[in-house]
């Protein structure tokens, strides 16, 4: 179950990091959906690798990760596409 709850988490979480990231990023709904995924298992990996247990659910502390993690993905691939 902990997968699958991080790829929704992830679609949710992506929609949502694109919402706060400043500026205009040009990718579309579906490259958002998947750096939000990415960006989910990023943050619920790094989450429960440094603070231990406890980011395996639908819980405000999951959903907090899972932007964090999204915020930072999108951040990384704005670096990436900007140079290209």
């Amino acid at each position: 179950m902990g997968i699958l709850a991080w790829i929704v988490l992830g679609l949710i979480a992506g929609a949502i990091a694109k919402a706060i990231y400043p500026g205009h990023q040009g990718s579309n709904i579906l490259a958002t959906m998947a750096l939000g995924i990415v960006g989910a298992l990023l943050g619920g990996w790094l989450g429960n690798a440094l603070l231990g247990a406890g980011f395996t659910g639908f819980t405000i502390q999951g959903f907090l990760v899972a932007i964090a993690g999204a915020l930072l993905v999108l951040f990384l691939y704005g670096l990436i596409t900007r140079n290209a």
